[in-house]
This record gives C-alpha cells, sequence and structure tokens, in this order.
C-alpha cells in the first residue's frame, strides 16, 4: 500500500463504518486513478471533502436538510459545555491563596493608616460562602441559590470611620500599588447597586480600584461609612491561568466531535423506524431546549454583568453557560438526551434492515 493510499484510508475514516467496507475500495481507487504521478499526500481540498462528506454521511437521511442543523447545534452545546469542565481542569494548575500573614502584609502596604479587621481566607480554588466546595456541596449546588459559588479570595474589612477621605485612600492605594509593580486600571464610581454606567448620585459616594501583578488580581472597594458595616473592603483573588485556555478549547473541540458522533449515531440507527424516530425526539428536543435556554440565559447575564461591573478578570467559563446556578435544569437536560440516546439503541425487530439503509 503506497502513502497516497495509506493517507486516503486515513480520512476514509470520517465516514460510517458500514460505508467504509462497501465503497471504500471503489473512492480510494478513483482517487488514486485521478492522483498525478508522484503525489505522496491528498490536496488540501480533497481532505476538506472528504472529511465533510464524511461527517454528512455519518448523520444518514441523506434526503434531509435540516438533520445537518440539529447535528450542528448538538456539537455546538456539547463542545461548550465540554470546554467549561476542560476550563475546570485547566483552574487546578492556579496558585494558592497567599497565607494570612501574607495577605494582611499586602493590605496594609496597600492601605496604610486604616484598621484590617480579622482576614478571611476561603479555602481552594471555589468555594461556597466562604468554605472550600468539596462533592459534599453537590446536593446544595443543585438548588436554585447555588449562585453562591464564587472564586476563592482573601479578603479584609476596615469599620468605622475612616481616617482619611476616601479620594485621598485611593491616591495612595494607587502610588503604593504601582511602586510595588501592579498595573493599574481605572478607578470607577459606583452607586449603591454597584453599577459603574448608570447615572451616579452627586457627589459619588462608592468607589471601586482593581490592580493585577502576574496571576494576582487585587480589588479595593470604598463605601460610605454605615453603622454595623466596613467601610473599605479589600479582596485578593487569582487570576485565570493560561492553562485554562488550552484545556477549554482541546476538550470543546473534543466534545463538539463527540455531540457529533452521537447525534449521527442516534440518526442512523432512528432512519426507517417512524415509532422510535418519534419517541426518541420528544426528550431529545427537550434536552437542546433546556440546554440551548441555560447557555443563552448565562451568557445574556454575563454580557450585561460585565457592562455594568467592568473588572480586569473574566469569570469562569462555565459561569457565561449559566452554571452552577442552573445545574439542575442541566442535568435534566443530560437525562433527557440519555433517555433519547437509550430510545435510539433499542434493538431492531423483525427483518434485519437493508444494505442500503445500512450504508445510508
Amino acid at each position: 500500500m503506497s502513502s497516497l493510499e495509506r493517507r486516503y484510508r486515513r480520512l476514509l475514516l470520517c465516514y460510517p463504518r458500514a460505508y467504509r467496507r462497501a465503497r471504500a475500495d471503489e473512492i480510494v481507487g478513483t482517487l488514486l486513478e485521478l492522483a498525478p504521478t508522484g503525489r505522496t499526500r491528498p490536496t488540501l481540498r480533497e481532505a476538506v471533502d472528504l472529511v465533510c462528506q464524511g461527517m454528512r454521511a455519518r448523520l444518514g437521511r441523506p434526503a434531509s436538510r435540516s438533520v445537518a442543523v440539529w447535528a450542528g447545534l448538538t456539537a455546538v452545546l456539547c463542545g461548550l459545555f465540554a470546554g467549561a469542565i476542560g476550563s475546570r481542569v485547566g483552574w487546578e494548575t492556579a496558585r494558592p491563596l497567599p497565607s494570612e500573614a501574607e495577605a494582611r502584609a499586602l493590605f496594609a502596604n496597600a492601605v496604610p493608616g486604616h484598621q484590617i479587621n480579622g482576614i478571611q481566607l476561603d479555602q481552594g480554588l471555589f468555594s461556597v460562602m466562604g468554605r472550600e466546595l468539596t462533592w459534599t456541596d453537590f446536593g446544595y449546588l443543585l438548588g436554585l441559590d447555588s449562585d453562591l459559588h464564587q472564586t476563592s479570595a482573601a479578603v479584609g474589612f476596615a469599620g468605622g470611620n475612616p481616617p482619611v477621605e476616601h479620594q485621598q485612600t485611593l491616591r495612595t492605594a494607587q502610588e503604593r500599588l504601582r511602586a510595588a509593580g501592579w498595573d493599574l486600571h481605572p478607578v470607577m464610581s459606583l452607586d449603591v447597586d454597584g453599577c459603574a454606567i448608570c447615572p451616579q448620585p452627586s457627589p459619588p459616594n462608592r468607589f471601586k480600584m482593581s490592580a493585577t501583578r502576574e496571576d494576582s488580581i487585587l480589588t479595593l472597594e470604598l463605601n460610605s461609612p454605615q453603622p454595623g458595616s466596613g467601610y473599605l473592603s479589600i479582596h485578593l483573588t487569582r487570576a485565570t491561568p493560561w492553562t485554562v485556555y488550552p484545556a477549554g478549547i482541546g476538550i470543546g473541540l473534543l466534545g463538539f466531535a463527540f455531540g457529533w458522533m452521537m447525534f449521527g449515531w442516534a440518526s442512523r440507527r432512528t432512519e426507517g423506524r417512524r415509532a422510535v424516530q418519534n419517541l426518541a425526539a420528544i426528550p431529545y428536543a427537550l434536552a437542546m431546549l433546556v440546554w440551548l435556554a441555560i447557555a443563552a440565559s448565562g451568557l445574556s447575564e454575563k454580557i450585561t454583568w460585565h457592562i455594568k461591573r467592568p473588572r480586569p478578570g473574566w469569570d469562569p467559563a462555565w459561569e457565561w453557560l449559566g452554571l452552577p446556578d442552573s445545574l439542575l435544569f442541566f442535568h435534566f437536560g443530560s437525562v433527557c438526551a440519555l433517555f433519547a440516546l437509550a430510545l435510539a439503541a433499542l434493538p431492531r425487530w423483525g427483518a434485519r434492515p437493508s444494505r442500503q439503509g445500512a450504508l445510508a
């Protein structure tokens, strides 16, 4: 077998197995006859055409125009959620938060003259109400109030009356952080809801400042002193590690391919079986509707959130897809999808399918 023929056959792996068994020799033979003497690799056009046609053949139903649309929707949603899982894997490379003593020293250097109370130091990468997120919190995350899940942080507060005006505190913090090698972001004036673009009271009484250095994000908020609450809060979190991006993209592409393949398998399994096809279409449609709804709502919410409250870092990928806030609905969609696949896997009763149907 020549190297050109071997490469052609590798590209034919995009086609279903039954299709390859029946037509692989014919397709490869035709391509070899048309190839000029001395060629060792398929052309880019041939490779793209074989891959695209093979992926389309995996869907079956050659007369259907909508099957590719549904397959694309399934693949995109699977790729997005798989990419979110991949990004979570990438987060495992993030450095742990500094110790309480290190955080206290950092805060004291940034805002000298302010009495920082006891440092609150979350455990782990992500936390729920300040404590480390573990598998025991799975039931909690299924609840409708799982929005308390957040990236862990080291937090300090100052209460009572501020020793100096907020503008002076901001100027001092900027000077000290800049001298320590931090990159400063513009100071924002916030209203009572934390909105940076909404109409502001005059004069503003709430400010927010952010700074970044390597993999650390420091955020300083100054509020009007009120009984029972602090006038200053300072947070230190970890920025998104660079490994999140290749992990999310790589696993997302695998999820895309998996979604396409599984839809194609189910499509071929239900082709010509009207009853099974109609039954499987119900849970499948529910799964797509639920997944699409939570992804769209999560994306819309995060875009609005980042516009109203600009920040130096992006929220984790899964939060852009409505997770874990909508984890209960996500699992409902997953169960529906698995049920649809189980219906497609039902054995064919009666006569065996025709050879033509098996090749579709």
